[in-house]
């Protein structure tokens, strides 16, 4: 688990629980700082259902959009001190998932690991390429600057949720968009991303144990 001491100069608890055996692939995460409260509950291998409210109504959307596209299920809540501004509630949701969707994957045997995916919306379009690598890393090449306002948050915001998503999951990613409109461009970015969950998550028949030639990730 990576230390929040990373993220907050807060005391924080990150906590990732099992959920029943029934369905293994599914997590539950708290985070108390003060800075948020955070309560997410994950579900891997879903249709797609989102409830999220994060007090920041474009980053809800953009957050279901993902889970649509990642057919994955997620019940959020976040509690965050936007008197401030929106930085602290998008990293630490990002943060989150990201920790979910560590706990959900588990050793990964038997997955497929690495995917990519492309989505246009208009005149946007988004590439994304993501490896459950344990090796945490972002790249990210999108025109979204600093002082670009996007539903009452700042646009740059998104690249922070992503570092931070890439970060708590131990995950490799690549994004890389074009485009005009910021809402075509941060949603294609965002369908993108779960499109390539959903395909790397996915049990593949020929993957014999961890697919990694060291045997572990």
């Amino acid at each position: 688990m990576i230390s929040d001491e990373i993220y907050a100069g807060d005391s924080a608890r990150l906590n990732a629980e099992p959920e029943s055996s029934a369905n293994p692939r599914c997590a539950r995460i708290t985070r108390k700082t003060r800075e948020t409260d955070i309560t997410l509950a994950l579900t891997l291998d879903g249709s797609g259902k989102a409830d999220i409210d994060t007090g920041i109504g474009f980053f809800d959307h953009m957050l279901e959009a993902l889970c649509r596209f990642g057919l994955m299920d997620i019940d959020l809540r976040c509690a965050g001190d936007l008197r401030v501004d929106a930085h602290h509630t998008m990293e630490d949701c990002g943060l989150c998932l990201g920790e979910a969707l560590a706990g959900s994957l588990g050793d990964k045997r038997g997955i497929r690991r690495v995917a990519h995916a492309y989505v246009p919306m208009d005149e946007a379009l988004a590439f994304c390429a993501l490896d459950f690598s344990g090796r945490p890393y972002l790249v990210f090449d999108a025109p979204l600057a600093a002082g670009q306002l996007l539903g009452g948050a700042d646009a740059q915001l998104y690249e922070e949720f992503l570092r931070a998503l890439a970060a708590s999951a131990r995950a490799t990613l690549h994004i890389r968009a074009t485009g005009v409109n910021l809402h075509h461009i941060v949603e294609a970015i965002m369908k993108a991303l779960g499109r390539a969950i959903d395909d790397a998550k996915l049990a593949d028949s020929r993957v014999s144990g961890v697919p990694s030639t060291k045997g572990l990730l």
